[in-house]
């Protein structure tokens, strides 16, 4: 990844994001055409800034965004947000293990099985009497109160992809048809459409990924409107484009006259008046500079940056603190393609020991760095954090000292948004193998996500064909994960079943 396509981190930064062993080499990573800034903010039409137009003020907007200007974006968002859908501004976090993380070498330990199972690490107490997890997240362990393990989450409808659990879809899946997920959308998409973002003008919806094909799944049939924005490609975007002076935007009074002047060809004073705040609200976000202040780690203390790590996830992870900070929504991030899939000794990234213990306090560092400054900064209760993968891994090691897929069940790990933390939800049969009590599937936790958001439960997509689609067509809240207070479960989410299709 060249330095001119990344976040504003700094060379060495940049060069760990890309490097380290963290690029995939057999995944061609060009198949999105039209993700990035051009998917994000739709088609081409007419260069972002005309000084010399009598309409130039409306096309002010994000250098290199493609032809759409930044003022048609804010109207297209508030064209497409769900009315009414949240009372509060609410954000999701979704860290995703690439690969498929270990459940019985993370958070659902077997210390009496055979060593075959029970796999080489050791259970360690938290804060919380009764939950024990994997001895190299102590970081995790102390603030065991502030998370929620959901130990019995069915993977049977997933893939080696990020398809099904990041549409939170048991339909959503990988096929060999190229028409990946059957055309469901994502959660990120589905925020991006139904909530827009919590500050006017910001993304609803960023990724932070160095593969976005293999590792963030996008808005299938919703629409290219409500792709993620690749959030490693925005150096230098967020800007006005050569030749304009910014003293000429912030000039009030000729702005004024020139708004004033177009009066005649607009319609109604509230269509212009509509049209003035879009405008402003564009050009407010461009002089403020807050997108480009978002994506610039550079504003992080010395101190900060070691405390998340100075590796690809903790940049990453710090990376969307500062951008639920500055008003995204939904933030899907990814440390590196594959890179929890720990088949054995033999692959890429290694099996349990050689690959696993290494990456742990990684894992560990970061996510506890991110919940730790979210309640500092009074954004834990508003952001929900989820670390998920794929899947699980088999409860019988591999002669190669790592674990092969796993379907039939994985874990998952929740924090903020309100819930009651220090809880495992479910559980496993003694081998960590298959599910023993409380089932839960891929819609559960989307109907969990969209409950946060504000997305009533009723929610449709139309399809291509023009058939309305339910956002969720099975699954309900995970009720532990509800926040304390938050009333009772709309009753349109009772007649869902627990249980994906």
């Amino acid at each position: 990844m060249r330095s001119d396509t990344t976040a504003n981190i700094g060379p060495k930064a940049a060069g760990r994001l890309a490097d380290d062993g963290r690029r995939e080499n057999s995944v061609v990573t060009v198949g999105h055409a039209g993700r990035g800034l051009a998917a994000q903010f739709g088609p081409v039409s007419q260069p972002l800034i005309q000084a010399g137009r009598r309409r130039w003020i409306l096309q002010a907007g994000l250098s290199g965004i493609a032809g759409l200007s930044l003022p048609a974006l804010l109207r297209q968002r508030a064209a497409g947000a769900f009315p009414g859908s949240r009372t509060r501004p609410t954000s999701v976090i979704q860290i995703w293990l690439s690969g498929g993380p270990s459940q019985i070498d993370t958070w659902d330990m077997k210390p009496e099985m055979p060593a075959e199972i029970r796999g080489p690490f050791q259970p360690i107490s938290t804060a919380v009497p009764g939950i024990q997890i994997c001895e190299h997240l102590p970081l995790q362990a102390a603030m065991m109160d502030r998370f929620a393990i959901v130990r019995s989450m069915d993977a049977s409808a997933s893939n080696h992809t990020p398809i099904t659990f990041q549409a939170g879809n048991p339909r959503a899946q990988r096929t060999e048809t190229g028409r990946q997920g059957g055309g469901y959308p994502s959660m990120g998409a589905a925020a991006a459409k139904f909530c827009g973002a919590v500050r006017p003008g910001m993304p609803a919806w960023v990724a932070l990924a160095d593969s976005m094909v293999s590792d963030v799944y996008g808005a299938g049939d919703l629409g290219q409107q409500y792709e993620p924005l690749d959030g490693l490609k925005v150096n230098g975007r967020f800007s006005l484009p050569a030749g304009v002076q910014v003293e000429r935007l912030r000039d009030r009074d000729q702005l004024r006259r020139r708004l004033d002047g177009m009066r005649e060809h607009l319609d109604a004073s509230d269509v212009f008046r509509q049209q003035d705040r879009f405008t402003q609200e564009a050009c407010d976000l461009v002089l403020g500079g807050a997108a480009a202040k978002a994506f610039d780690l550079s504003d992080e203390s010395e101190e900060t940056r070691s405390r998340y790590g100075r590796d690809s996830l903790g940049e990453k992870v710090l990376l969307a603190r500062r951008l639920v900070e500055a008003g995204v929504t939904f933030i899907t991030l990814s440390d590196a393609w594959g890179h929890w899939d720990h088949h054995g000794d033999e692959v890429r990234w290694g099996g349990i020991v050689k690959g696993l213990t290494p990456m742990l306090p990684v894992l560990d560092r970061g996510l506890t760095a991110l919940v730790g400054d979210l309640e500092q900064r009074g954004l834990l209760d508003t952001t929900l954090v989820l670390v998920v993968g794929e899947f699980g891994r088999s409860p019988v090691m591999t002669r190669t000292a790592g674990r092969d897929h796993w379907l039939s069940v994985m874990s998952l790990l929740v924090a903020g948004g309100g819930i009651s933390g220090g809880q495992v939800i479910g559980a496993t049969d003694r081998r960590g193998g298959s599910i023993h009590e409380r089932p839960l599937g891929p819609s559960d936790l989307a109907a969990t996500v969209f409950e946060h958001l504000g997305i009533a439960p009723s929610t449709h997509w139309t399809s291509p064909s023009g058939r309305p689609v339910p956002l969720v067509e099975s699954g309900r809240p995970i009720a532990e994960l509800r926040p304390v207070g938050a009333g009772p479960e709309p009753l349109a989410w009772r007649g869902l079943s627990a249980r994906p299709q």
